[in-house]
């Protein structure tokens, strides 16, 4: 996997200094993955699960000691079976309280990948390549992550 992070080796330091300073807890991470047509792949979260039914870029939890890229290419896999060949840029983060009670960071990074399916769920119910101007329903950070 390339790493934008190759030519910045104190960028993600940063990045995690600055939000445990601020408290946070939980590190998770993002993947704004987009196709030929510039649409954004979201999954829908099941039901049954924390803030069910909502859209969301593929990406969850970075292990204890996991490096932000490593986890990036490890939840896009486990979520999509799409693989990550590239880091391509920094998009934001944003900060929420999980299911369990610990305030939460998502780093959110936009990739390519290798080819643009199958996508293969495990953790969702559905998946979609949406337009940024016609979101379905996304949390509130999401869409400011998407639409600037």
């Amino acid at each position: 996997m390339t790493s934008l992070f190759a030519t910045e080796p104190d960028f993600v330091p940063g990045l995690l200094a600055e939000a445990v300073g601020a408290g946070v807890g939980q590190f998770v991470v993002g993947a704004l993955i987009t196709d030929e047509a510039g649409r954004v792949l979201l999954l829908r979260r099941k039901p049954d699960d924390f803030l069910g039914g909502l859209w969301e870029l593929p990406g969850g939890g970075v292990e204890p000691g996991e490096h932000l890229e490593a986890a990036l290419g490890r939840e896009v896999m486990e979520e999509t079976g799409l693989t990550v060949s590239e880091v391509t840029g920094y998009v934001g983060t944003f900060d929420y309280t999980s299911g369990d009670g610990l305030l939460t960071r998502q780093f959110t990074f936009a990739v390519a990948v290798g080819k643009y399916g199958p996508i293969v769920l495990t953790e969702h119910d559905d998946s979609t390549w949406a337009d940024r101007g016609e979101l379905p329903e996304v949390s509130d950070e999401t869409r400011l992550l998407l639409t600037g």
